[in-house]
């Protein structure tokens, strides 16, 4: 028989509830962007008109870096060296080697201001596993997560789908600079509680995707004492960027925090770390994410869980080589910090000049672009109108700010690191000429409705005159 399916007239079968799911948010704008993108992508030879991607967080600003150890090192990512040994199966705590030198890294990144446990690292497919196997842990379907927005859009995927747990959204505005503060969490827990709802943990982003800034040290530590008050919740600390901080305020992490004293043993027990190499060194293919935590039932659950999640035995010795050598990480991580503080201001330089305004940030690999002014009308449905005439004209996939809950219509997410400073500049451009368009198409109906306006008014004042001239010629005869 061949491998075509016959037609047939019995229904479908149906499939599960997970599957047919809608909170995975595939329709989101966010990544409608990237459909875009895919059917049309932007080349500067092949497609110079092409759709510019926007809406991808990737790190490609130190990738020389990384290619230039490999040259020196070629033995660290040749397969057939130790082949029998990364063939056979290996346990999924994870190689020694490599969980000494992902604690290695993140102790670099940080500074060396907080020491991390090899032995309380648990490896998996990325960040998006890590926060999913997190939230399986210690959440049940029904509970909820309080999560800051404006948040990363693929939240909803990952703590949302499979672990049909909840979340609710703890509005932050732009009055504050978009800070989450301890009060919010707070309200926002009682109403939930009030409503039936079940709160188990608190997830931040530090830094902040979609903002690009660090949560301050102040605010950090008022977080943590509201977690502490409510000893049901978990705190979980999405810090996949905490390499990529490039200007002040440095990154305060919530394990520095927990471990520089004087804190509850229990509330260290109920903090948890989630770290991933996809940003910091730039490498999303690989799939390398982790989970850190003091607690030990976290971290036996977490190893049982991760055998859906592992890592690849051959990645973790490539990489175990790479980030062992402390030197390397060290350059490594004070040149990346610096092309992205470069990076950064080139692009808030070039929106300065197509006169549109950023969030002060001070991480990551993107900016938060007030586009407001751009409105025609200061709602969500403005917004992705805005959004759609964006990626349609001026050919960019942006990320609208609805698209991570932002409470305030015409916030923009715009990544500058995973593209070549020449495809940044002819973005840049296309972004300064559609405001341009923009800006003159309001100054013509601006000037159109004022002289529709001085028509009317024209038009009344010769009818007025008319009637006026009317009446005074059939009263004057009889007045005479």
């Amino acid at each position: 028989m061949g491998g075509r399916l016959l037609a047939s007239s019995q229904p479908e079968p149906s499939l599960s509830d997970i599957a047919t799911s809608a909170a995975h948010g595939e329709d989101s704008p966010y990544f409608a962007g990237w459909r875009a993108y895919d059917e049309d992508p932007y080349d500067p030879v092949t497609n110079p008109s092409g759709v510019i991607q926007m809406g991808l967080a990737e790190n490609q600003v130190s990738f020389d870096l990384l290619e230039a150890y490999l040259r020196e090192h070629p033995e660290a990512f040749d397969c057939g060296v130790g082949f029998r040994e990364n063939a056979l199966f290996q346990d999924y705590h994870g190689l020694k080697s490599f969980r000494m030198a992902m604690a290695s890294f993140m102790e670099t990144i940080r500074g060396g201001r907080v020491r991390f446990d090899p032995d309380r690292i648990v490896l998996t497919a990325g960040a998006t596993a890590a926060n999913e196997l997190l939230t399986f842990i210690i959440a049940n379907p029904g509970d909820a997560l309080l999560v800051p927005t404006p948040y990363y859009p693929g939240f909803d995927r990952d703590l949302r789908w499979r672990t049909g747990v909840n979340i609710v959204p703890v509005h932050c505005g732009s009055d504050t600079g978009f800070q989450v503060a301890a009060a919010a969490l707070q309200a926002a827990h009682d109403a939930a509680v009030s409503a039936g709802t079940r709160v188990r943990g608190v997830v931040l982003t530090n830094p902040s995707n979609p903002l690009g800034t660090t949560i301050g040290r102040a605010a950090l530590e008022d977080i943590l004492d509201f977690v502490s008050r409510n000893d049901h919740l978990h705190l979980i600390s999405d810090e996949i960027y905490s390499g990529s901080v490039f200007a002040a305020p440095d990154l305060a992490s919530v394990a520095e925090l927990v471990d520089a004293g004087g804190r509850d043993v229990a509330l260290a027990a109920r903090v948890h770390v989630v770290y991933s190499l996809s940003k910091d060194l730039g490498l999303p293919g690989f799939r390398v994410g982790a989970v850190y935590s003091r607690n030990d039932a976290v971290v036996s659950a977490a190893r049982r869980m991760s055998s859906f999640t592992l890592v690849s035995s051959q990645t973790q010795r490539a990489l175990a080589a790479m980030l062992s050598d402390a030197a390397f990480a060290a350059s490594y991580v004070r040149a990346n910090r610096e092309r992205l503080r470069e990076r950064r201001d080139h692009v808030a330089a070039g929106l300065a000049r197509a006169g549109l305004a950023c969030l002060r940030g001070n991480a990551g690999l993107f900016v938060w672009v007030d586009m407001r002014p751009m409105l025609e009308e200061a709602t969500v449905e403005g917004e992705i109108r805005l959004w759609r005439q964006v990626v349609a004209e001026a050919k960019l996939n942006v990320s609208p700010g609805s698209s991570c809950h932002c409470c305030e219509p015409g916030w923009f997410r715009v990544c500058f690191a995973n593209m070549s400073l020449e495809t940044l500049d002819v973005a840049l451009r296309r972004l300064s000429r559609f405001t341009e368009r923009r800006s003159n198409k309001r100054v013509r109906t601006e000037l159109s409705r004022l002289a529709g306006i001085k028509l009317f008014f024209f038009l009344v004042a010769i009818l007025l005159g008319d009637k006026i001239g009317r009446r005074r010629a059939w009263v004057w005869p009889d007045m005479a």
